[in-house]
């Protein structure tokens, strides 16, 4: 079961260090079969992955289906589609099988009033007075299997309205599912979290998102979020997705380098509860036959097929970055910003409670540091091919790496 560790930074599972690792499968329940179900939980467990983040309504930009999994009859919220949520419950129960932990969106944007989604897509707002029973039906499902709770997808919250629906779903589940641990997905490039709403979560999401336009973003946020939230674990839920076309019709696709580096400057700007990996064709669940809707919400570009995306590497590297926290025992990170010289913000420093300094260089650069390291010993990493070099380090900094590629030194007092 996982629980908020003491330092407040993290979080265990039966008393143990927990680094959460989660894919992004927003529209398993409508868009999976079994067959894809088993194999998709097969491969993610396989790079490493140990949580599944999924929306438990319809995805509204999913890709098209020749599935028929409704939950509401005949589209009526005040209708349960029982059926749904029992197929649901069965997809669960076959990934906690394999090991993975739930992080179950309640309700996405576009079924609140007043959202940036909503208004655009007015017919799937619920009716307020059907929330309770819905919610309910939520609980007698999911709540057995201890997922984390995330209350909103993807949100603003431009309104009093827009904030009473969440508050009252937050605390109506919360009353119930006491063993849960509960979050928020809030918008992108959007560190609010209204009080009343924030006083029923255990952490906090952020998502620095798909907007090629300022790469700050996940770092930025990841110290935004801990300056207003310091009692409670920070992670990066949704960063740039892998060969997701970049927001707002702009041209161009994220790389595999792009959402890696997403991932490292995340960890280390502090928000190092955990990280989550998304790759375009997962999250919607994109066939080679089916539509997509480009024009819709940030007008993402056509993804590949979701067999296409199974294969994309940076899911290997987003693994990778959780066998490093692992290997060296890392239990929370601070950003140290405050030791490095070099006038740009991309390179990030880190240090655990051990004393251990992580740098992330995406460029080839002699790191300079306004403190003394004679006393520290260290390696380099190369990101891409995972090769090691021992770091040549002098008393104010460190010299170049061999690699052509990011690296992620690491450095420790004494041999």
């Amino acid at each position: 079961m996982l629980r908020i560790a003491q330092n407040h930074k993290t979080l265990e599972k039966d008393g143990n260090p927990f680094f959460y690792l989660a894919d992004t499968c927003w529209s398993a329940f409508t868009n999976i079969s079994e067959e894809e179900w088993e194999y998709y939980l097969y491969k993610r467990k396989a790079q490493g992955f140990n949580t599944i983040q999924i929306n438990i309504l319809p995805q509204w930009d999913a890709s098209d289906t020749d599935l028929n999994y409704n939950p509401f009859i005949d589209n009526d919220p005040y209708q349960i589609n029982m059926d749904y949520f029992k197929h649901a419950y069965q997809m669960c129960k076959t990934a906690k099988e394999y090991g993975f932990e739930l992080a179950l969106v309640v309700l996405w944007c576009n079924y609140v009033p007043h959202t940036w989604a909503s208004k655009m897509m007015k017919d799937d707002i619920l009716p307020f007075d059907c929330l309770e029973n819905y919610v309910n039906v939520v609980h007698e499902t999911f709540t057995s299997l201890n997922p984390i709770y995330i209350i909103s997808g993807d949100t603003d919250f431009p309104e009093k309205e827009t904030e009473d629906y969440y508050i009252t779903v937050a605390r109506q589940l919360r009353s119930m599912a006491k063993n849960c641990l509960f979050t928020t997905h809030i918008k992108g490039r959007y560190s609010y979290i209204p009080e009343e709403l924030l006083e029923c979560m255990d952490l906090c999401f952020y998502q620095s998102g798909h907007n090629a336009k300022d790469l700050s973003m996940p770092y930025s946020l990841g110290e935004a979020m801990q300056e207003k939230y310091p009692d409670k674990p920070v992670i990066n839920s949704e960063p740039c997705y892998e060969q997701m076309g970049y927001s707002g019709g702009m041209y161009g696709r994220w790389t595999r380098e792009d959402v890696r580096r997403a991932a490292y400057v995340s960890i280390l700007s502090g928000a190092c509860a955990g990280i989550t990996y998304g790759a375009a064709g997962i999250y919607s669940w994109h066939k080679v036959d089916k539509g997509f809707m480009t024009k819709l919400g940030e007008g993402f570009d056509t993804p590949k097929s979701y067999q296409e995306a199974m294969n994309f590497p940076g899911a290997w590297d987003y693994g990778y970055l959780k066998e490093v926290m692992e290997a060296f025992k890392v239990n929370a990170l601070t950003a140290r910003q405050d030791l490095l010289l070099n006038k740009t913000e991309d390179i990030r420093v880190a240090e655990d409670e051990k004393g251990t300094l992580f740098v992330y260089v995406q460029h080839n650069t002699k790191v300079r540091f306004n403190c003394d390291l004679s006393d520290y010993t260290g390696k380099a990493i190369d990101l891409e091919n995972r090769f090691v070099s021992q770091l040549n380090i002098n008393k104010n900094g460190i010299e170049m790496h061999p690699f052509n590629q990011d690296a992620l030194y690491i450095l420790w007092k004494g041999e």
